[in-house]
């Protein structure tokens, strides 16, 4: 979504809607909610089974509230951070001090827990550990996002409400490589996030596996996870190593073509998308055709 379409659909960042939904990054919203489609595409055994009330019910939460809860925590104990982030300065906004963002990230934390019951014990666990990492990603005392290494391997949470759907809706958990596979890729995607906040990082005394490894290793590394998220998937299927292997070959592109970073980064929520479109109709067509 373009910026100017975002802020004609948007209300007013002045008003309390219009601030929240800022808050909880709408360019960024498929990323919890896509996996949710993913995984029921692959575990429904029928098309009734897609529109199951309880993976509804979780497409919803992790669509908005999920968003609310994991960005309202970072905003808040990012607070001094943010004043030296330049992307805060037009497409997000900055956390206000106010007392709406704590309520709301209380409550929306409540919706993830009233989920706990009523998804298998494998659904449970997952959705435990997505509202424990949300935190501690953020929150003292684990503050995951200002350790290197860290950073990166806690934002596998966003592959979490993948397995929380995909035991929904099979009652099984989903296979470890396709986790392992969603994992690594997840370390990726978020270390290549980090790239255009080294400088305000720095500046603000931030250690991260960007500001420590600097933009050359980190998209080294970034390659290197993506590559390991491909091979490791691919065991799932060759077709999931050929959907992940473009995301390196992206990254290569970038790199040949002297691609300015900053704004490379915001191509991804529409590569992403794409990208699990096109597994998610491969689910579908499986199920439909065999």
């Amino acid at each position: 979504m373009s910026d100017l379409l975002l802020d004609r659909t948007l209300p007013s960042a002045a008003t309390p809607t219009g601030y929240v939904l800022r808050l909880s990054r709408p360019r960024f919203w498929p990323y919890l909610a896509g996996p949710v489609v993913v995984a029921v595409a692959y575990a429904a055994g029928s098309p009734a089974e897609l529109f199951d009330p309880l993976a509804v019910a979780l497409f919803m939460y992790f669509l908005l509230p999920a968003n609310v809860f994991l960005y309202g925590v970072n905003d808040v104990f990012d607070a001094g951070v943010d004043a030296e982030n330049p992307k805060k300065d037009d497409r997000e906004v900055r956390y206000r001090g106010d007392r709406l963002v704590p309520v709301l990230v209380v409550v929306c934390g409540g919706l993830g827990v009233a989920f706990l019951p009523l998804v298998p014990l494998y659904g449970a666990v997952a959705m435990g550990a997505f509202l424990a990492l949300a935190v501690g990603y953020s929150a003292p005392p684990f503050r995951f996002k200002t350790t290197p290494l860290l950073d990166s391997a806690s934002n596998g949470l966003y592959v979490l409400p993948g397995i929380v759907a995909y035991a929904a809706v099979a009652g099984t958990p989903p296979p470890v490589a396709a986790v392992a596979g969603g994992w690594l890729w997840a370390m990726g995607m978020h270390t290549f996030s980090a790239i255009p906040d080294i400088e305000p990082d720095r500046r603000a005394g931030i250690r991260t596996t960007a500001t420590v490894l600097g933009e050359r290793r980190t998209y080294a590394y970034i390659t290197g996870c993506w590559l390991a998220a491909a091979g490791v998937f691919g065991l799932v299927h060759p077709f999931f190593a050929v959907v992940l292997g473009a995301y390196p070959l992206f990254v290569a592109g970038i790199v040949a073509a002297s691609v300015d970073v900053r704004r490379a980064y915001w191509w991804f929520p529409a590569i992403n998308t794409v990208a699990g479109m096109v597994i998610t109709l491969a689910g579908l067509w499986v199920m439909l055709y065999g």
